[in-house]
């Protein structure tokens, strides 16, 4: 019994999306003295494997296509590394369709699961019947569920036990990776920024509206797009002048995502729909100041006229009007910087998050007993 005691926590992490946030939580919960196992697929793992501590076990799986059958076989995979580390703790990223239809299963062996949902509902152009299943299933079968922002919580207490919903800061979402391969570029004047995954919901279409008005006051800005995701050609098509436009439409290796962030001279979110964004504090860790949209829970990490400006959404007009008063002022845009850099700091830290993290695994595991 005595060995038992001085045992210690185990929690065994699975990243099925959100790579880095789960890298990143993982490496903070092992500097606790918490014995974790990172079960991450393939995919781009060559840019994270060096983030990955040393403390951390892992286990590097390759994920097989969504409709395969030998995703039967993965299952099975990730269940003996399951069993061979035998965890207190099962938190779970994201989720995924194959490996959710085990979880009743790991329930039923008496498993403790818990989830971070970075997203409360699917967003605009990603309401699939996979993803609704995923949530659906992760949502019943985990004891708690961590999300980014009280307006999260709202959402999620309309389906589940409000006292068993956890609100945890985004953390420093992918600003070690990104900071890696800083390079000391300077800011070239005039560049604003748009990155991340494109879908409906992120509102680029807004963006690509207000060039107009952003460069009749500010000739020579530039609106420099990185990302991938739908049909790009539909955006092409709303572009009234293309040579204002940057346009990067694949995967951003943390390179060149580093070298973005660098160049441009402010981050725009123009977000039609949204929960929480790694971009804002992505932007905050390059001192960039953010242009967003008062959506979701967007607005609980900008200080309105701080570290950046809060506008409506669907407002072409007010989004323009935030961004070219930026790009005005080039002092304006180093104090607000800095001021979010501070607040990275101050509110995003992972230890912090580490510690709140504990506490709720402590709580599951003393409610078992």
């Amino acid at each position: 019994m005595k060995a038992k005691a001085c045992r210690q926590m185990r929690i065994a992490c699975f990243g099925f999306s959100f790579i880095d946030y789960t890298i990143e939580l993982a490496n903070a919960l092992s500097r606790r003295e918490v014995d974790v196992l990172l079960l991450l697929p393939d995919e781009h793992m060559e840019e994270h494997l060096d983030s990955i501590e040393g403390r951390v076990r892992k286990y590097i799986y390759r994920q097989p296509r969504l409709y395969s059958p030998t995703n039967v076989l993965l299952v099975r995979r990730l269940l003996q590394q399951l069993s061979a580390f035998s965890p207190d703790i099962i938190h779970i990223q994201g989720g995924h369709p194959w490996f959710s239809l085990a979880l009743p299963w790991l329930r039923l062996k008496r498993h403790h699961i818990v989830s971070t949902l970075h997203d409360a509902r699917p967003h605009l152009g990603e309401n699939h019947l996979r993803t609704r299943f995923t949530m659906v299933l992760t949502r019943k079968y985990s004891g708690r569920i961590f999300v980014h922002g009280r307006k999260i919580k709202e959402l999620m207490a309309q389906c589940y036990p409000d006292n068993k919903i956890h609100v945890i800061p985004i953390g420093e979402h992918n600003v070690a990776p990104l900071r890696k391969y800083e390079t000391g570029l300077k800011e070239e004047g005039n560049l604003v920024l748009f990155f991340g995954r494109i879908y409906q919901y992120k509102g680029l279409e807004y963006l690509i509206r207000a060039e107009p008005l952003i460069t009749d006051e500010v000739p020579g800005a530039k609106i420099v797009i990185a990302g991938r995701g739908e049909d790009f050609e539909r955006y092409q098509r709303m572009m009234v002048n293309r040579e204002n436009f940057i346009v990067h439409n694949h995967y951003i290796s943390f390179k060149q995502g580093a070298e973005l962030f660098e160049r441009c001279s402010l981050v725009v979110l123009p977000y039609i729909d949204a929960s929480q964004s790694g971009v804002v504090v992505a932007a905050y860790g390059f001192k960039k100041p953010v242009v967003i949209t008062d959506v979701g829970s967007l607005p609980e990490v900008v200080d309105d006229g701080v570290t950046g400006y809060i506008v409506p959404a669907r407002d072409e007009v007010a989004l323009a009007e935030a961004v070219i008063k930026l790009l005005k002022d080039k002092a304006l845009r180093k104090e607000m910087g800095e001021n979010g850099y501070q607040k990275l700091k101050k509110d995003f830290s992972w230890d912090g998050i580490a510690e709140k993290t504990i506490q709720v695994y402590r709580e599951v595991l003393a409610g078992n007993r």
